[in-house]
Formats: structure tokens, sequence, C-alpha cells
């Protein structure tokens, strides 16, 4: 069970700061609404200039204490809340513009697996 925490734990963060730190200006088929790139996505929320910073420096965040998870046993758990609350946040989004069930895909994705890694730091190690 500790490796499968520890490969969640390296695809949750990896996956978001590939997101946030080299695909923020690129287009997908997960933006929400018709927008190209996440600045615009943003908008479609109804969210601000702000928000995006805010958010996008929280799961940044969330991120990079998971993969110090591997040296700080200690900063799992909040790193792993913090992102599952961040999903949350991402799914209500997508569900408050009605966007079609794949946009809801990568953060339902993240949300589960950072739901997993806290359940998973729980429980006591066999190995």
């Amino acid at each position: 069970m500790k490796y499968i925490k520890e490969l969640l734990m390296l695809v949750v963060s990896l996956l978001v700061l590939n997101v946030w730190l080299l695909r923020v200006d690129q287009e997908t088929i997960y933006r929400g609404g018709d927008a190209i790139n996440m600045m615009q996505e943003f908008a479609v929320y109804g969210l601000n200039d702000t928000m995006f910073y805010i958010i996008g420096a929280l799961k940044i965040l969330s991120a990079t204490g998971l993969l110090v998870g591997f040296f700080y046993k200690k900063s799992i758990v909040p790193s792993a809340l913090l992102m599952a609350a961040l999903m949350c946040g991402a799914i209500l989004m997508h569900f408050r513009v009605n966007d079609e069930a794949i946009k809801y895909l990568p953060a339902g994705l993240m949300l589960i697996s950072s739901l997993a890694i806290v359940y998973l730091d729980r429980k006591p190690s066999a190995a």
C-alpha cells in the first residue's frame, strides 16, 4: 500500500504542476466552457484574475507539499486535503457552467487520488 500511496503522490503532484506551470496557456478538451487557456477558464466560471493566482498558488503549494512528503511525512495529509478541497471546487465550477462530463474527469480523478493518499497515509504500513 505504501507504494500505491507514493505513486499517487507522484502522479497527482506532477500532473498538477504540469497543468499550472507548463500548460496554463494551452488549450485542452478539459477547459471549462469554451475557454482556450486557464485564465479564460476562470473567467468562464466568473472568477477574476486574483482568484486565478490564488488558486494557482494553492495548487502549486499543495503539489509541492506532496513531493516534500517523500522526505517530510507530515506534509502529506495537509497537502492532499488541500488538493482534495481545490478539486471539489473545480468540480463545482464545471457543474456551475453545465460542462459535459469529460471536463470533470481530471478534477474527479485528482479528488479521488488525493482522498486515497489521505486514507493510505492513515493506515499503518505493513512493510
